[in-house]
């Protein structure tokens, strides 16, 4: 079974819970540990994050420490091209849709094409779009961040997403955001997705969780949770908000 398939399959069961891993924040062997915590608690997917700086042997030796330690589906979701390795079971191909540098919406991406498909990598096409504060990628100089009250054009981008055929639909607001996507955001986008939508960003608490699953999000994603002391406890009570 390819890893979209998985994920369809778990989305006909609920809300999916994907724990997203930074690489650079930890070594190799505190990354499979948390990567064997988030599964033991009940997570669904484990996300590696590629952002701007990683090298690719950092990676390899995060990738490997991980999947020695989970059997649960392991994606990439690289920045661009400069780091790639090969033993993830799927990448998300993703394309930053309200980003300024076109080497986020498809110049990074165009450089790893030939090579991902050559080595026949499962790529499962997802259109990324960040809202208010954003993270470091997704500051003014990188990213057009939709403001947390412009529903119209968060719902705009999802639909042109969707239209572009790309299978997945990713709202960020940042690891760091103070708070979720708001609610309203998240039911105006749903009301007019037909795709799977996939939330992250301010994401911290059960309460959090549990509004985000209410208003529409089919997919969530916590990465911040799991670098605190005390994290197993707290996404087990975020992934009982999330699957109850």
């Amino acid at each position: 079974m390819s890893v979209a398939q998985y994920l369809n399959e778990k989305l006909k069961r609920g809300t999916v819970h994907i724990t997203l891993v930074d690489p650079m924040k930890q070594s190799p062997e505190a990354a499979g540990r948390l990567a064997l915590t988030a599964q033991e608690v009940g997570s669904d997917l484990i996300l590696i994050a590629g952002l701007n700086g990683l090298s690719q042997g950092h990676l390899l030796k995060t990738t490997r420490a991980i999947k020695e330690k989970i059997s649960i589906p392991l994606v990439y979701t690289p920045a661009g091209g400069e780091a790639l390795c090969f033993s993830f079971d799927a990448l998300f191909f993703s394309s930053l849709l309200n980003a300024k540098n076109p080497n986020y919406v498809c110049g990074g991406q165009a450089h790893a094409a030939i090579i991902l498909k050559r080595m026949e990598v499962e790529t499962i096409p997802v259109g990324y779009v960040m809202v208010e504060p954003g993270i470091k990628m997704g500051s003014p100089a990188d990213v057009d961040l939709i403001s947390r009250d412009n529903y119209w054009l968060a719902t705009s981008y999802a639909v042109a997403a969707e239209l572009f055929g790309m299978g997945f639909v990713y709202f960020e607001s940042g690891i760091n955001a103070a708070q979720p996507i708001p609610a309203g955001m998240i039911r105006a986008i749903k009301k007019e997705l037909s795709v799977p939508l996939i939330v992250g960003g301010g994401i911290r608490t059960a309460v959090d969780a549990r509004r985000v699953r209410q208003a529409g999000a089919d997919m969530v994603v916590t990465g911040t949770i799991i670098k605190n002391a005390g994290y197993r406890e707290r996404l087990r009570s975020i992934l009982s908000a999330l699957k109850d």
